[in-house]
């Protein structure tokens, strides 16, 4: 599902525009990043959890 079928869906179960619906979505992505930036975890109770992890890096090679 793209970010345009999602606002679809969302404006079409809530009765809003696609505007609206679309500010919305925006809105709440915003919400979550700036959640994971500070705390790094967002759980979301029957959604899923959140977390910000880190890897080590790696070498990285040319598929040539």
């Amino acid at each position: 599902m793209t970010k345009a079928e999602l606002v679809d869906a969302i404006a079409t179960k809530s009765n809003l525009t696609k505007a609206s619906a679309e500010r919305s979505l925006n809105a709440f992505l915003e919400a979550v990043k700036e959640v994971l930036a500070s705390d790094g975890k967002l759980a979301l109770t029957g959604f899923g959890t959140f977390s910000v992890e880190s890897r080590k890096a790696r070498k990285g090679r040319n598929p040539r």
